[in-house]
């Protein structure tokens, strides 16, 4: 069956890395990471994570600027109308599920912030951490790709960064919504990209800032 968005002009063009990237990680807090807790079982998210804890080993060894997030709220009161019920249960400031995962986080060198809505960008400190760095090219990674990876590729994306996914770092509850939006996205915002390509293209920059 032919793809009528190709046919259309959709995924037309690449839109290639810039001269200075960032690594942002979406997300990956023990909620999502730990069995214990309703969101932390899915199989593709803790494999994601394994597979981003790769990625970071090689950004920071290449002087690339890391930033994570969790999701977390002090009350009911300041939370949107999620319709996920855990979010109710554990997502608060306070509660060890807000904790990110040790795997992906490294107290010394990565920049790190709650959010309160689904992207990584809205109302937080992401933006001025990456201009400050100088940084065009925005790697994203973390859970869950079908939601708060989706969201934060937009606003990325509407931001002016070139927008790269990492796929095997990005993960979901089900295979199917992974792939299902990671296609979506890169008719449109991103590019679908592998950990070794990223991790090369990290390795030419710290060759070229040398």
């Amino acid at each position: 069956m032919a793809d009528s968005y190709r046919k259309a002009g959709y995924e037309a063009r690449k839109i290639g890395f810039g001269r200075r990237p960032a690594v942002v990680i979406v997300d990956f807090q023990k909620a999502f990471t730990d069995p214990q807790y309703p969101l932390g079982g899915f199989k593709h998210i803790h494999d994601a994570v394994d597979e981003t804890a790769k990625l970071l080993q090689v950004a920071r060894r290449c002087n690339i600027p890391v930033a994570s997030c969790y999701t977390g709220y002090k009350t009911v009161a300041d939370m949107p109308y999620w319709k996920i019920d855990a979010i109710y249960e554990h997502f608060y400031l306070d509660h060890p599920s807000m904790e990110l995962d040790e795997r992906i986080h490294d107290k010394t060198y990565d920049y790190v912030f709650a959010k309160t809505a689904p992207s990584i960008f809205f109302k937080t400190p992401l933006t001025t951490f990456l201009t400050k760095a100088g940084v065009d090219t925005v790697v994203v990674t973390g859970c869950t790709t079908s939601g708060c990876v989706r969201a934060s590729v937009i606003d990325s994306f509407s931001n002016g960064y070139r927008t790269m996914i990492a796929e095997s770092c990005s993960g979901d509850a089900e295979e199917g919504p992974h792939r299902d939006n990671l296609r979506d996205c890169g008719r449109r915002y991103a590019d679908i990209v592998s950990r070794g390509d990223v991790e090369g293209y990290f390795e030419d920059v710290r060759r070229r800032n040398a």
